[in-house]
């Protein structure tokens, strides 16, 4: 029953073209026969709602603030809330209606998804990145894929309260943004880099100005003086787009004390690492590796993109960067793993880019610890009690 009054409600909008205002849903569904009692018609003037401008059956989802993705496969619906995916109570009745949704939202955002573009990326009014699939490409779809935004920050002693940061390594991660050392976040998919790096970027003095370049505005530091610059992708006829190399440079102009790189994902990497050898200290930025000693292959073939030969790659790494912050994601959630250096170390007859942990969940101070202490020195950043040789050490 209440499915046919929402779907009667929903034709007579795309009927009449009216727009879709709260008070002309209640007053429609009022109208419909059957339907008695305030509460019952306040339900469905949600759900007919939901269904014309908002997320559908997906949006308490998406509302939920233990919820990071939702995911649809074909009619399945799937979340994970930081412990691993798990099947929704949701359900759609077929798969048109999942394509009537993905089409409606991709169109809200200027994109186009139909059989002659049966995929595309989206980001929704309130920050949620959609990436939607149609068949046939989506051989059992349609495939929707749903990242939330949260707009609540976190400080740090909210992630060592709930278990992402030990308690020892907090000291480490503040030490490094105070003595203005260049640094990577860096891990899989989905393991929190964008999150730990918001935070970090809470913790820049007031007086100095940040400016972010991202590909797509995630970044949300508690910060009174935070410029930043989002890629555009083409539009429907092809032109258009603005690339994160073009807003690298671009910010290089905006006299940032601090550039900020979202996601270093290509040849942007290049214009980064020159701004960070032509003053700019202190800069920041993620990047996808599933473990510290697999940076520098990433940034080598990154690097490769710009057109920058290995050995001049290399070069300019270990004069831009001094540490990788790599966390992981686990069955209990997102964790720090380790923080390490970048360290010249001599392959064959090249000089190479090293990472040497400095610290290690599980394991403290690690052989980069005096490296990372000897940076802080140098800075006039007091050494955390992490990175110091247990007392009596040799």
């Amino acid at each position: 029953m209440n499915a046919q009054v929402v779907g009667r409600v929903r034709r007579r909008f795309a009927t009449d073209g009216v727009e879709a205002t709260p008070a002309a849903v209640v007053n429609a569904v009022r109208g419909e026969t059957g339907v008695f009692g305030n509460t019952a018609v306040l339900r469905l003037a949600d759900q007919v709602r939901g269904e014309l401008v908002g997320a559908g059956p997906l949006a308490p989802l998406l509302a939920d603030n233990s919820v990071t993705d939702v995911l649809v496969n074909g009619m399945q619906v799937w979340v994970d809330r930081g412990a691993g995916l798990q099947r929704a109570a949701v359900r759609f009745q077929d798969p048109d209606d999942v394509r009537r949704l993905a089409q409606r939202l991709v169109a809200a955002c200027g994109r186009r998804l139909d059989d002659g573009q049966p995929y595309a990326d989206a980001r929704l009014p309130d920050g949620t990145r959609l990436h939607a699939v149609l068949p046939p490409v989506a051989t059992c779809g349609p495939y929707l894929s749903l990242r939330t935004f949260r707009q609540r920050p976190f400080s740090l002693d909210d992630l060592v309260s709930c278990g992402t940061v030990a308690v020892t390594a907090a000291p480490v991660l503040a030490a490094v943004v105070r003595a203005r050392l260049a640094y990577l976040v860096t891990g899989g998919t989905g393991s929190g880099k964008t999150t730990l790096l918001s935070t970090l970027l809470n913790m820049v003095p007031r007086s100095e100005r940040i400016v972010l370049v991202e590909d797509a505005a995630e970044l949300r530091p508690v910060h009174p003086h935070v410029v930043a610059l989002q890629a555009r992708t083409a539009n429907v006829e092809g032109a258009g787009a603005v690339g994160l190399t073009d807003l690298v440079r671009q910010a290089l102009r905006m006299r940032p004390d601090r550039l900020v790189v979202g996601e270093c994902r290509g040849a942007e990497v290049v214009d980064l690492l020159g701004a960070l050898n032509t003053g700019h200290e202190g800069g920041a930025g993620t990047l996808h590796a599933n473990a510290p000693g697999d940076v520098p292959a990433r940034l080598e073939a990154l690097g490769m993109l710009g057109g920058l030969p290995r050995a001049a790659l290399h070069a300019q790494v270990l004069a831009a960067l001094q540490v990788v912050v790599q966390v992981r994601r686990t069955d209990r959630g997102r964790v720090l793993e380790s923080i390490s250096v970048l360290e010249p170390v001599v392959s064959g007859s090249e000089r190479v880019t090293g990472v040497v942990p400095a610290w290690q969940v599980g394991r403290g101070a690690g052989p980069g610890a005096a490296v990372l202490g000897r940076m802080l020195v140098e800075r006039g950043v007091a050494v955390p009690a992490a990175l110091r040789p247990p007392v009596g050490s040799a």
